[in-house]
């Protein structure tokens, strides 16, 4: 794994993205799969993060046979700030071919809120209207591709997480800072703290949003890797009450029971897609604009891996 890390920065842009639905993913099924231990605390918690969006009827059989998508939002919600989605991507898997795919949508595409009247950044759909919100915008965006669940991430609640698995460490790529937080290239060991700052460094990489994307994918890996670690289980407790505090989803324990029975095996097969387009400004703004030619080329794809008509 450290030798993977080392590779080349062009070699990370393209696996890291593939890997965050997983890594999200993976804190709910190691959680849910632990046998024998804390059940019962287990299922309380998925009971707690368990949030279903009012007017939503997008759920499927989860059966194996039909393929289902996940918007996944990673929020920097702070103290008396809803925030916007730093990080917007949809899933679509595909239990019969075992594929999986994976949308980035940059935070910065020019698009219709849907429900707000307005054209704005793609980011902007949470911070007006919450999940639902940025649900009906992405299915617009990707020519009605539809949502089938979610599952939200609050960045500012890393920090507790970091915390409670011990601290990771993860190898950084370059000098990087924030503040009076500097992290030298190479590996870095990182606390709660040190961990939603460097998640946050975004003016001192050329890499901009996507280098701190990285860094989020990063430390949520790493985060899982600790959680799968028998090490973890004494401060299981600790683990359980961060995810119930900083996550959110509608899908159910039984949901990720079926998904870990029926479609893990499509994570070894997972299809990295971008989005094309141009960087500009539009009324002093700078947006991400992408053509409609591309958003159909993208709907395709993923109408293709859900099977749709």
């Amino acid at each position: 794994m450290r030798a993977e890390k080392r590779t080349a920065t062009k070699k990370k842009k393209r696996t890291g993205l593939k890997i965050f639905l997983w890594s999200v993913l993976g804190i709910f099924l190691i959680l849910g799969g632990i046998v024998g231990y804390a059940v019962f605390q287990t299922k309380s918690t998925m009971d707690t993060i368990h949030t279903p969006v009012a007017g939503a009827a997008n759920p499927v059989k989860l059966d194996g046979n039909t393929p289902f998508s996940v918007l996944i939002l990673g929020v920097d919600e702070r103290e008396g700030d809803v925030g916007r989605s730093d990080t917007t991507m949809v899933a679509t898997v595909n239990g019969t071919t075992n594929k999986a795919q994976m949308l980035s949508i940059p935070r910065d595409t020019r698009t219709e809120i849907i429900g707000h009247d307005s054209t704005n950044k793609i980011n902007a759909a949470y911070a007006y209207g919450g999940v639902k919100m940025a649900e009906d915008t992405v299915t617009n965006f990707l020519n009605d591709i539809p949502i089938n669940y979610y599952i939200k991430m609050n960045m500012e609640g890393l920090k507790d997480l970091v915390d409670a698995v011990g601290g990771v460490e993860v190898y950084n790529d370059m000098d990087i800072s924030l503040k009076d937080k500097e992290f030298k290239k190479g590996n870095v060991k990182l606390n709660g703290t040190d961990a939603l700052a460097y998640t946050r460094i975004r003016k001192t990489d050329a890499r901009g949003d996507f280098g701190r994307q990285m860094r989020q994918q990063e430390v949520i890996q790493a985060v899982v890797e600790k959680i799968a670690t028998t090490q973890t289980l004494w401060n299981f407790d600790e683990i359980l009450s961060a995810v119930g505090k900083n996550m959110q989803t509608d899908l159910t324990m039984t949901d990720i029971t079926r998904i870990t029975k029926n479609y893990l095996s499509a994570r070894k097969n997972v299809e990295n897609m971008t989005v094309a387009g141009d960087g500009g400004k539009v009324d002093g703004i700078w947006y991400y604009n992408v053509s409609d030619a591309e958003r159909q080329k993208l709907h395709d794809s993923l109408a293709k891996n859900l099977e749709l008509k």
